[in-house]
């Protein structure tokens, strides 16, 4: 018997098919080449997109947290203020007290409202404030003369 030659030459055959880089029968998959220069490009309009997300993120946080600073800030210099001010008394923190300004130019604390002086009020009225729990002031309410 004669043997039957293989009409495909021996260098175009493989015994491991799986590893060639294009299909090697009609079923097989669809393998197309990657193309690296798109694939890199995406990822780094997403790396982009999610690290600009992040920064912007943190910007914010930091805006609120000079903002947080900067009323902190002003809450200390109007208590440098007040403690400033006359008191003939000993302001408990959570209280109301009001705010007044006396002909001199200095300050007053009282407990007196001004809708409590009656027809004539001897100071300018110019806050409501509270005395809070860390020993800061905060003004609650400004008169005319604060503004």
């Amino acid at each position: 018997m004669s043997e039957k030659k293989n009409p495909i030459g021996i260098d175009k055959i493989t015994e491991t098919p799986h590893l060639l880089p294009y299909a090697h029968h009609v079923g097989s998959a669809i393998i197309k080449p990657l193309d690296k220069g798109k694939t890199k490009g995406v990822a780094m309009k997403a790396m982009y997109q999610q690290t600009e997300s992040q920064l912007l993120q943190i910007k914010e946080q930091v805006e609120t947290l000079i903002k947080q600073a900067q009323a902190i800030h002003d809450r200390i210099n109007l208590s440098e203020q007040i403690y400033k001010a006359d008191c003939g008394f000993k302001p408990l923190p959570g209280n109301t007290y009001f705010l007044y300004e006396k002909k001199d130019i200095s300050w007053l604390i009282s407990m007196i409202a001004p809708k409590e002086w009656g027809a004539k009020m001897p100071y300018k009225y110019l806050a409501t404030i509270e005395l809070l729990a860390d020993s800061t002031w905060r003004i609650l309410e400004k008169g005319e003369a604060m503004n």
